[in-house]
């Protein structure tokens, strides 16, 4: 399974006008002679919510519209946010190595030359904001009685306009994340007159962070805390307020850790709970299982029937396994397609895991933390490490991860078989408690009250099996490395690693090195820190010129 390289068809600014078109809104019921979207909402709640279940959509498809991709699952969001995520790291490298786009992520290699994950990011965010824009204009109170629309009706659609304002807001923190500058509208803006000029970083920082806060102050905006699952609510605000105040100073140049501790500690008086079994938070049935459901903060479903995509957890099972895998090991995950694509180096599974004792022929070994028995080895090459550039592009290099499997917690794989599927049932944890528990630790020590938060490092340490780390009283590189390794630990490939590795000053320089940093080095070497931020595709900047990319780009040598 390997991603092949975009053809675009449309530009940015086209895309922040696809909604005015029905065709674009596939989950919309309308008459097929109908094509514009005002008339697609009439004064029934089922046409508003059919409307907001096209923004839900976004999260999880990987259909594309007006861009022809050869491999639709490798544009899908998740799976790309992932790929910058997590392969550009010390916590996973991926074996398709015929990919150009493989290759400049593994090693950090990449230029302003288009790169198909990144691009991915750049359309489906940009294309999923001008939706949620669109549904918002169609909402409105003067739409809204244009269309003589009932008052419980009226009150309902209020609720989803709030839903689509912290969907956009992700959607929009995910791009400021990946790079920076960002074309920027809301629904205010025109339809259609011009192409949407980039906003600086810190300004679109500001917005977001204004929208969730009032939605989140709001108790009649957005559902009560785990009444609206898998859909956002009250909750998945405040979350996603968490991740942007922990890195403040990333996107804005000013910490702001009171405002991540106080958001924290709303969140914890909402009622969620930490899971008593680390490994039930990913299996197949975790939307289901109230145990693993009850951390879940914000998520994106997946099911083999209703809501199936090849990104997702899809590829987090398929590609974190071979056939060899199968062969060696059974179906552990669940899937009985192995892709034989992302894994692990024998760096990341030694220093943040303490894996020793390993058996490479029965694949047994040792390690005292429940979190990372999620390991597999048996039947690969070498020691569990990646010793040389060749290896990199062969799975059989490295420690399989099976963190996400499809296999209900109430089950074992071989009583699975027969209900094998080709997509994925586990819903994808966006944000979860015990990630909430991490953040409010950090702002804490930052503020120098490390002794305030170790009650949550003490509640985490239940379900690891090893004793509670405990909490310095202010912050300097000792805390600082305690957080890398036990967010490396409890957050492994939920797509946090590029972020906090940034945010902990550990990316791109020489101070903290990992397998093929920088370059083909096994050793690892440091790298220029302007690509702590990506390109935007470079067929956008052809597209419109006004267009820019962050400072460095455009300067490099051929690598």
């Amino acid at each position: 399974m390997k991603t092949t390289k975009y053809i675009i068809v449309a530009v940015v600014g086209a895309l922040l006008t696809l909604t005015a078109c029905v065709n674009d809104l596939e989950s919309y019921p309308i008459n097929e002679q109908d094509k514009v979207a005002e008339t697609v909402y009439d004064n029934t709640e089922e046409s508003y919510l059919k409307g907001l279940a096209k923004l839900y959509n976004t999260m999880s498809s990987h259909s594309v519209a007006y861009v022809t991709v050869k491999d639709e699952g490798a544009s899908q969001v998740l799976r790309a946010f992932f790929a910058c995520q997590e392969i550009t790291t010390d916590a996973c490298k991926i074996a398709w190595g015929d990919d150009a786009w493989c290759r400049a992520m593994n090693t950090n290699t990449w230029t302003d030359e288009e790169n198909d994950a990144v691009f991915g990011i750049f359309f489906r965010s940009i294309q999923a904001i001008s939706y949620c824009n669109e549904f918002l204009r169609q909402t409105t109170d003067d739409k809204l009685a244009s269309r003589d629309v009932p008052a419980d009706v009226k009150a309902r659609v209020k609720e989803f306009r709030a839903e689509a304002r912290v969907i956009r807001a992700w959607y929009y923190w995910m791009a400021i994340d990946v790079f920076g500058d960002v074309p920027f509208t809301t629904e205010k803006d025109a339809v259609g007159t011009e192409a949407p000029a980039q906003a600086p970083r810190a300004e679109i920082y500001d917005y977001i962070v204004a929208e969730l806060e009032e939605l989140a102050s709001d108790d009649s905006a957005l559902p009560a805390a785990q009444s609206n699952y898998p859909r956002v609510d009250k909750g998945a605000a405040l979350g996603l307020l968490s991740r942007l105040y922990l890195n403040a100073e990333t996107y804005k140049g000013e910490p702001e850790w009171e405002k991540c501790k106080q958001t924290c500690e709303r969140i914890f008086a909402l009622g969620y709970k930490l899971a008593d079994d680390y490994a039930e938070l990913f299996r197949g049935d975790n939307g289901e299982n109230p145990d693993a459901k009850g951390e879940f903060i914000m998520a994106v479903p997946f099911d083999t029937l209703k809501q199936q995509s090849y990104g997702g957890t899809t590829f987090l099972t398929c590609a974190a396994i071979s056939s060899n895998d199968i062969t060696n090991c059974g179906m552990l995950n669940g899937n009985k397609d192995g892709w034989g694509g992302i894994r692990i180096s024998g760096h990341y599974v030694t220093k943040y895991f303490n894996v020793r004792d390993v058996d490479f022929e029965t694949g047994e070994y040792t390690c005292d933390d429940n979190r990372g028995k999620m390991f597999f080895i048996k039947g690969h090459k070498g020691n569990g490490d990646i010793p040389t550039k060749n290896e990199i592009y062969n799975f059989e290099y490295g420690w399989s991860c099976h963190k996400f499997s499809d296999v209900p917690h109430d089950t074992t794989w071989d009583k699975f078989t027969k209900q094998v599927k080709t997509f994925s049932n586990i819903d994808y944890p966006v944000i979860r408690l015990g990630e909430i528990y991490l953040t409010y630790a950090e702002a804490c020590v930052r503020l120098g009250q490390g002794a305030t938060a170790q009650s949550k490092m003490d509640e985490l340490a239940v379900r690891t099996g090893v004793p509670a780390l405990s909490l310095p009283a202010s912050w300097d590189n000792a805390a600082r490395d305690m957080f890398v390794a036990e967010r490396a630990r409890e957050l492994l490939w939920e797509s946090c690693r590029r972020t906090d590795l940034i945010r902990y000053g550990l990316y791109s320089g020489d101070e903290y090195l990992w397998p093929y940093k920088g370059g083909e080095s096994a050793s690892g070497q440091s790298f220029p820190e302007y690509k702590e931020l990506f390109a935007i595709p470079a067929s956008q900047i052809e597209a419109n010129p006004d267009l820019y990319n962050p400072e460095g780009y455009g300067q490099e040598t051929e690598e």
